[in-house]
């Protein structure tokens, strides 16, 4: 089922992301050469961090009258601007869109959200493929006419099973993934492949209520708040650059049922932010921390 696309016109901008150093007159020369280029400047946005004293900045114009082809803009812009301030810097186009794999276990309501924003058009990407270590979800991959395929995984041959998804997302063209609700441990050679493109989201029990049932221990312990996580995955277990992150107060009224209802509600939301703000390309990562620009 392809995505029902709200607008029919898709403006042609590209993005810059960029940190560096802090220091005088970067803002001006990222500017000045846009504007000598004929880039008519539609969105920008910086922040500066006194702490670290790091410089960030998100950049996005028209390509529509700039005199740079799109394939030499990279190169112009690290000979003329970025080695003068020693930028690093990533470059991106609208026109491009994202070939997004969700990988799920049994849990549905992610995944059923996440295919209700594609087919609705909320979100400028393609979702070709579905990945589980279960067979619970395939109907529902079915009847949104998305591609499934089964890998289930064991101790004994999770390694092999890995290297069959790595080439599975490779035949597919994948950009990203998102894990919605996968209850599997990437392996670091995996996530090595997708670096700050593997998405997770849980709920922010961690680490005070880990295990099977954090919702049946938070009840227990009579917690006022829950909460949810999305974060970049990276080797270190559930301690990737945050994304987005939100919370939901609860009282004594709540019993574990409405605790799993309410938490779950907040994962979708939150997860599905996460894949929005990454496709807008307002996240920077440094330093295992994110910028997310508005």
């Amino acid at each position: 089922m392809q995505s029902i696309r709200k607008n029919a016109v898709i403006r042609n901008t590209a993005i810059l992301l960029i940190h560096c150093p802090d220091k005088q007159g970067i803002l001006a020369a990222v500017t000045e050469f846009l504007n000598e280029n004929h880039g008519n400047i539609i969105h920008l946005d910086q922040h500066v961090d006194h702490e670290e004293v790091i410089f960030y900045m998100r950049v996005e114009w028209e390509l529509e009258k700039f005199t740079i082809p799109r394939e030499k803009i990279a190169d112009y812009f690290q000979t003329l601007i970025a080695q003068k301030f020693a930028i690093q810097f990533s470059l991106h186009f609208s026109d491009k869109r994202p070939r997004m794999a969700v990988f799920v276990s049994t849990m549905s309501h992610c995944l059923f959200d996440i295919l209700a924003r594609y087919t609705a058009g909320d979100w400028e990407t393609d979702i070709p493929l579905i990945i589980s270590n279960h067979e619970t979800l395939r109907p529902v991959a079915k009847s949104f006419g998305v591609d499934f395929q089964l890998i289930e995984k064991n101790s004994a041959n999770k390694a092999e099973q890995e290297l069959k998804e790595i080439e599975i997302l490779k035949q597919y063209n994948i950009d990203f993934v998102v894990l919605a609700r996968y209850m599997q441990v990437l392996s670091d050679k995996f996530v090595a492949n997708y670096p700050n493109r593997i998405i997770n989201i849980h709920h922010s029990f961690l680490p005070a209520f880990a295990g099977a049932k954090p919702y049946h221990a938070a009840h227990e312990r009579g917690v006022k708040i829950i909460g949810a996580t999305s974060h970049y995955v990276t080797t270190d277990l559930d301690a990737g650059p945050i994304i987005t992150q939100d919370v939901v107060r609860i009282s004594h009224m709540d019993n574990v049922d409405s605790l799993i209802r309410k938490g779950r509600d907040l994962e979708k939301i939150v997860l599905s932010e996460a894949i929005y703000k990454h496709l807008q390309r307002k996240v920077l990562v440094y330093n295992n921390r994110t910028v997310v620009f508005n």
